[in-house]
């Protein structure tokens, strides 16, 4: 890697166009505050529960986040899924047909299509046969173009933390932004690298409430900057992404910490039972670690078992035809009962 370099203002890596435009104002962004009559957002005035617009920056939400999180409220996005402020992020600080960015692969899919959709290039780096970042790689891979390096830590499809001290390395060295995929973060012994943002103004970390907090269906994902990288999501993101109910449910899960952890602690001790049980199978290779709520197992013939997993009703990934992950299958934590009858089903293949 090149040597360590004094990283510019935010706007000097945001896109002139994007820097410049006006943003849209919609009726709630003029307003704040509460009123007796609604007359501005030409919405139904007959009260139902969801009649009126919600509010486009989620602030009540953002509240009780930022104290969970010990973050300013400020220095959080919230966007429909984590791939919301994926797509945002490339399409605010790379040039179509002209930046790129890097990936590190295996990795989760969505870096790739985003990019692709936003006429982005996109630069692998493999990570090592143990999973972990290559830093002796990354010189021969990123160049001027390169403006976003996108590192899954806990990785998917593999399972594992990047190394820290790794990762903190690429933070003190690349020009551009860092952005950390934590969507499993609540699964690992590791902290979350919120804990860096102060220190490390190119850094971005994503987190979700589809894993730990069991709010998949909602689509919420967390992405925490600075305020100036923020201010620019805000400013390009569309008015509305994130629905009342949404909003609403997220707020009673956040009220509710207690049932979420309670829930990890158990996903946690059915991952090391469903290890153990994997490693004692006949058509097991390799179990790898995992710092995630699924595992990653090499078997004999992964296109054979899931599918006959499948003919058994039980759904698993086939990630076979992944990188590094040749005869690989991804497996779901699941409950007990899940967890007892999959192993039961591999027992007899």
């Amino acid at each position: 890697m090149s040597k360590k370099k004094t990283l510019p203002d935010i706007n000097a890596l945001v896109r002139r166009n994007i820097l410049t435009m006006k943003p849209y104002s919609s009726a709630r962004d003029e307003f704040k505050g509460e009123a007796e009559i609604y007359l501005d957002a030409n919405e139904n005035p007959y009260q139902s529960p969801y009649n009126r617009y919600p509010d486009p920056l989620q602030w009540n939400v953002k509240k009780e986040l930022a104290a969970i999180k010990h973050i300013d409220p400020k220095q959080i996005f919230l966007g429909n899924g984590s791939d919301e402020a994926i797509d945002l992020l490339i399409r605010a600080f790379c040039e179509p047909n002209q930046d790129s960015i890097l990936i590190t692969e295996p990795t989760y899919g969505m870096y790739s299509v985003c990019a692709e959709v936003n006429a982005v290039n996109v630069q692998p780096v493999l990570l090592t046969p143990d999973f972990d970042i290559d830093l002796d790689a990354f010189p021969r891979t990123f160049d001027a173009t390169t403006k976003i390096i996108f590192l899954c830590s806990p990785n998917n499809p593999t399972g594992n933390l990047l190394s820290r001290d790794k990762i903190l390395e690429v933070l003190k060295r690349f020009y551009g932004l860092v952005v950390i995929d934590e969507a499993y973060i609540d699964f690992a012994k590791s902290k979350s690298f919120i804990d860096d943002l102060a220190k490390y103004p190119n850094l971005v970390v994503l987190q979700t409430f589809s894993k730990a907090w069991g709010l998949a269906g909602l689509r919420l994902g967390m992405c925490f900057a600075s305020e100036d990288i923020i201010s620019i999501l805000n400013k390009i993101k569309y008015p509305y992404n994130v629905n009342i109910r949404t909003q609403e449910l997220a707020l009673d899960a956040l009220e509710n910490v207690r049932v979420m952890e309670d829930w990890v602690k158990e996903i946690i001790k059915q991952r090391t039972k469903l290890m153990k049980s994997l490693e004692k199978l006949s058509i097991t290779e390799r179990v790898f670690p995992s710092d995630s709520n699924f595992i990653l197992v090499r078997v004999k013939d992964a296109p054979a078992a899931y599918q006959y997993l499948l003919e058994n009703k039980i759904i698993v990934r086939d990630r076979s035809r992944v990188t590094l992950c040749y005869n690989c299958l991804r497996i779901t934590v699941g409950t007990p009962e899940e967890n007892d009858r999959l192993i039961k089903a591999l027992e007899e293949l």
